[in-house]
């Protein structure tokens, strides 16, 4: 392919996207990648599927999305050797109360900090501007409500963090039945 000449092919395409992915400084939207080809968006989101699924193939690399947006990352299951190759492995450890906000984050989001203390009790504070600072929460705007609480989302660094393509690729949430929950604790008791 010369300088001038576009991609046609779906080889083509996708050798295009996975360099402009690895040259990019950055999350990238669809809409970016089409314009720099000059291709439709649902071409170039066809593609980058069908890059996603060669990159599951025991590759290396993989595709990440977050707020609309692409990035190539390394493999999640790679993640032990990377951290140990950059030297990470002491400051990527996460204490209790961080998962825990984590979670409620990931799941609830966007969230508000008084939302956050009444799920797990206790305040925030300090656990958020930990969060915060590691790049792994981002605010995201304020509520309309009294005081105008800040809301809180998850970034693409919490999804490369724990090795995740997607906010869809989080285990399903499911809550306790509460009506079952007492009957298999008596049960126990009688038994």
């Amino acid at each position: 392919m010369s300088d001038l000449e576009l991609p046609n092919s779906s080889i083509e395409i996708r050798a295009c996207l996975e360099a402009m992915l690895f040259a990019a400084p950055g999350p990238v939207t669809t809409a970016q990648l089409a314009e720099a080809l000059l291709k439709p968006v649902e071409t170039i989101e066809a593609e980058l599927r069908g890059l996603a699924e060669d990159y599951q193939q025991g590759r290396g690399l993989g595709l990440q999305w977050h707020a609309g947006r692409v990035q190539l990352t390394t493999a999640p299951e790679f993640s032990a050797v990377i951290e140990r190759f950059l030297g990470l492995e002491a400051t990527a450890r996460l204490s209790r109360a961080a998962m825990e906000t984590l979670a409620i984050i990931a799941y609830r989001q966007p969230v508000t900090r008084p939302a956050v203390d009444a799920i797990r009790g206790v305040n925030s504070d300090s656990v958020l501007q930990s969060l915060l600072s590691k790049g792994l929460i981002q605010e995201t705007g304020r509520t309309e409500g009294p005081g105008r609480p800040i809301l809180y989302g998850t970034t693409g660094e919490f999804l490369q963090h724990f090795g995740l393509s997607s906010l869809g690729d989080l285990p399903p949430y499911d809550v306790p039945d509460e009506e079952t929950e007492p009957q298999e604790e008596n049960q126990l008791l009688k038994d």
